[in-house]
């Protein structure tokens, strides 16, 4: 018992794991074992977090070299007695972490999402007593009776399996339920074809079955899942990797201008304290305040976008990460597929018929293969039987709820009845008709199942069987020719019909038929068991069958999924299916989906394969392959790793808890909000509401978009905080006073970032965003074509701001009158500058002038404060302004139209010189 966790349970036999647990299958654990098991083990529950305290998460928020600068700058106002300087600085700080802090508040809750998972009532077998418990009171060696529908309380080995399927959709990906059975396997078996285990947290799909635990809480694999999760790093995304690099440099630049100011006051014999107030305004000249703001508000803007568009964000900067992503890995079950099986094609008769439809609504016409038109079923009596004996041999149920679809039972068997129902048949009327006598239901170790139809009196019972090909056609004599008669078998040709659909990736199941004794005679398989299906009375199943056809069916790919991942080739992102399924499943959908390999020929990769890989190997493959099949979650994270070992910036999609890892670890994980699991969700960047892959264009076009917002408010506020710091700068060289007061700097900084800088935020996406390839992860945000113009408008405003005011000064003016003249040089160049930056390379005329109202209302809005600034006597007092004439206005409007026609000049040399380099 000390060393439970160790065993490889799948690979030992029965009486080995009960020797090991010291259990009875007959009996399970005495009272007085229980009791000491739980002492020994604890609860059935996962080990919860240490959760962030909401104090710590808050001041988590002011963790950024750019806030930092501000609360630097707010610290040293309040030491001056700066008091409106500083609240405004702190205020700005105070509200971005709280907008923050909201967004936030539910981040980090995957853990106690999987904890509520495990929290079911079992039923188990004690002291040789049946009776029900809750799940967290389960120990090791304790004796579960698993029922069609039941939620697996632990891991469990299985000592006794009829009929059972489990449903292990969310921890392995395969879209199918696992038949079970008792039977010992290799050691290196992977999780998903563990057959003869059951795992926490899954789904009881259909039959019965006993296993005694041998894994709880935390030693089950979804507590490894578990341990995974909060293994995986909080990666910071792109956009917080640039801020912070940018902030970085921007705090070494403004710390030293603010202190070659300093030292060149004190060089020049100034006061010790005017100098120091000089740096200072200097250096809230140089910090763009409006930036934490700007940021938090831009991606706030693109939340609210997506939401509209069926994404939520739980994250911000996830809407960002998107638009940075360069390959998608994408889980296949439910988020590339429908997740509901379809038959595609028939085979009866000798002729093959192709079905349409998509999932498990019954509509769809069925065609013979080389024709548009739809067949006639009467037409086609081989068909129509193979259908007929697909909706019999069938314990599924299909309803519609609220115009929605859906299945009670094995999903192949709903598909079944689904092709059925599109050639018209119905299986009620059928059932009544041919009512069942009984059944020999399907069990792994023969491969099919069988019912027994009344036919009438008189008349011969039918037996129909479906199951395995390599099972029903071995047992078959004769086959249904097209006319529905009995033909010679011809066993080659329906062998390689089968082997071509099963090459698509199709799963296919064959379709028998036998005439049997009377009601007198009936199937006698009260057992169930194989020996009661070779009985006589039963008419030897063994032989004498008649073959009537295939079915193939698959899980299909979304249409829209489709259209999107053309898409996102289109805008140069990879998109890459890791999945728990089967490779030549998997790579047929692959091929459906026209997933493009980097070197051209689909390549997919196992589990098995990946394990044996060295790190090299693997970031190789991550590469090279396309498609990853029977992949465990452990690999999914390593996938992840790997690809952004080569500086990619990756994407993981998915909804199970085997995506939870991998989420997490992602620059930005995405859940499904309808299929998806809390576990998947909780560890998600964002969740799509709709389940719909091609969302996920739309998202990384969103994405795109707010960084190219935030970009453009960026470059243009820079100019304005170059411009600011090079004027102080300036002044104290020259030895002249200030042109503007720090007060009037943060009038300036504050007002234009609120109503002309924000307006960017609502700037529609340019044309031509999704035609472009991804940015590249290590370019910065500002490039240098970007630095050449920030410096250009920049020096305009230096000239511009001071020129003005040593002319204003010559001319007779008053120093308030001067100031005021340079304070709106700065405000009316950044104004129309504002408008060159709707776009950082295209004209304005190509996006429409009046495509953001937004710029055009802020615009309208601070002008007019600024005239109130400029005349109104209580500013005047305020911010030390004063008014001033036509003649200084004019001069004003000067400037600022020479600064949008250079940038636009600038702009236009640019696009020539790109046009000429791809010409």
């Amino acid at each position: 018992m000390e060393t439970l966790i160790s065993h490889h349970w799948h690979e030992l036999p029965e009486e080995e794991v009960l020797g090991l647990l010291e259990t009875r299958a007959d009996q399970g654990l005495s009272g007085f074992e229980i009791k000491h098991r739980q002492g020994h083990f604890g609860l059935n529950q996962l080990t919860p977090k240490k959760k962030t305290s909401p104090v710590k998460r808050f001041l988590l928020q002011f963790h950024n070299p750019l806030v930092y600068i501000l609360l630097s700058a707010a610290a040293v106002t309040a030491l001056l007695s700066e008091w409106v300087d500083f609240s405004v600085i702190f205020g700005v700080v105070f509200v971005n972490a709280l907008i923050g802090f909201f967004q936030e508040a539910k981040a980090e809750e995957a853990i106690e999402s999987l904890r509520r998972s495990v929290a079911t009532v079992a039923l188990l077998l004690r002291d040789g007593q049946k009776e029900r418990i809750k799940s967290q009171d389960i120990v090791p060696g304790d004796i579960v009776i698993l029922e069609s529908g039941d939620k697996v309380p632990a891991d469990l080995r299985l000592l006794r399996a009829r009929d059972l399927r489990i449903d292990e959709s969310t921890l392995t990906g395969e879209s199918l339920p696992i038949e079970k059975n008792v039977a010992p396997l290799s050691r290196d078996t992977v999780l998903a074809d563990r057959t003869n285990m059951a795992y926490s947290g899954s789904l009881v799909a259909n039959g019965r079955g006993l296993g005694v635990v041998v894994g709880i809480g935390d030693n089950t694999e979804t507590g490894r899942i578990s341990s995974l999760i909060s293994q995986a790093a909080n990666l910071e995304t792109p956009l917080t990797r640039k801020i912070t690099v940018f902030s970085r440099n921007l705090l070494w630049v403004i710390m030293g201008l603010a202190v070659l100011t300093f030292a060149v006051g004190l060089f020049r014999r100034e006061a010790v304290f005017e100098m120091f107030m000089a740096a200072v305004a200097l250096a809230v000249g140089a910090i763009p305040e409006g930036l934490p703001a700007a940021v938090t508000i831009t991606l706030a803007i693109g939340v609210n976008r997506l939401a509209k568009r069926r994404a939520i964000i739980r994250k911000l900067p996830a809407v960002e990460t998107l638009g940075s992503t360069t390959v998608i890995c994408s889980d296949k079950t439910g988020t590339l597929t429908e997740n509901q099986m379809t038959v595609q094609a028939v085979w009866a008769g000798g002729r093959r018929f192709s079905i349409g439809g998509q999932g498990y609504t019954p509509e769809g016409k069925i065609t013979a293969e080389g024709k548009g038109e739809p067949v006639r079923l009467g037409d086609e009596p081989a068909l129509r039987e193979s259908l007929l004996a697909g909706m019999l041999c069938n314990d599924a149920k299909i309803r519609q709820e609220e115009g929605v679809w859906r299945i009670q039972g094995d999903p192949t068997e709903a598909a079944l009845l689904v092709s059925a129902r599109k050639a018209g048949l119905n299986e009620e009327e059928e059932n009544k008709r041919l009512p069942r006598l009984d059944t020999i239901p399907f069990e792994s170790d023969r491969q099919y199942m069988a019912t027994l139809h009344d036919t009438g009196p008189d008349l011969p019972n039918i037996l129909y069987i479906k199951g395995a090909v390599e099972k029903i056609l071995p047992r078959s004599v004769k086959m249904l020719g097209a006319a529905g008669d009995k033909k010679e078998l011809d066993e080659h040709r329906i062998s390689a019909a089968a082997a071509d659909l099963a090459r698509k990736g199709w799963r296919v199941l064959a379709l028998a038929r036998k005439d049997m004794g009377n009601r007198e005679e009936n199937l006698e398989c009260v057992e169930n068991t194989v020996e009661a299906a070779k009985r006589v009375a039963c008419g030897d199943l063994t032989s004498g069958l008649t073959f009537i056809g295939l079915q193939a069916m698959i899980d299909p790919p979304r249409p829209e999924a489709v259209r999107a991942v053309a898409a996102c080739y289109k805008a140069g992102v990879q998109v890459k299916m890791i999945t728990g399924d089967h490779a030549l499943t998997a790579t047929a959908i692959a091929e459906q989906l026209g997933l493009k390999p980097p070197g051209g020929k689909m390549l997919a990769k196992t589990g098995r394969e990946l394990e044996d890989m060295s790190d090299r190997e693997l970031v190789a493959a991550a590469s090279e392959a396309s498609v990853f099949a029977r992949v465990a979650p452990e690999q999914k994270l390593k996938l992840v790793d790997a690809l952004q070992s080569l500086g990619n910036v990756v994407a993981m999609t998915g909804d199970g808890v085997n995506d939870a890892p991998a989420l997490k670890q992602a620059d930005i994980g995405v859940a499904m909000g309808v299929s998806g699991t809390e576990v998947a969700k909780e560890a998600a960047d964002m969740v799509l509401t709709d389940d719909n892959f091609a969302t996920i264009e739309a998202a990384v076009e969103e994405g795109r978009g707010v960084f190219d917002n935030l970009t453009k408010f960026i470059v243009w506020t820079l100019p304005t905080n170059l411009g600011e710091g090079l004027v102080i700068l300036a002044a104290i060289l020259i030895g002249t006073a200030l042109p503007i007061l720090p007060v009037q700097i943060l009038w300036i900084n504050m007002t234009t970032a609120l109503l002309l800088g924000l307006t960017l935020a609502f700037e529609p996406k340019e044309p031509g965003i999704m035609e472009r390839p991804p940015r590249d992860p290590k370019t910065p945000i500002i490039t240098t074509s970007l630095i050449w113009r920030i410096i250009l408008v920049a020096g305009i405003m230096l000239i511009g701001a001071f020129g003005l005011f040593k002319w204003e000064i010559t001319a007779g003016g008053s120093t308030a009158q001067a100031r005021t003249a340079a304070v709106n040089i700065f405000v009316l160049v950044e104004m129309l500058y504002l408008f060159n930056c709707r776009s950082l390379e295209k004209s304005i005329l190509t996006l429409g002038f009046f495509s953001n109202l937004f710029v055009i209302a802020g615009s309208g809005v601070m002008l007019a404060l600024q005239l109130l600034f400029t005349y109104l006597p209580v500013m005047n007092k305020a911010f030390g302004s004063a008014p001033i004439g036509l003649k200084e206005w004019g001069i004003i409007a000067a400037f600022a139209l020479l600064t949008y026609t250079l940038v636009e000049g600038e702009k236009w040399v640019r696009r020539k010189k790109k046009g000429f380099k791809h010409g």
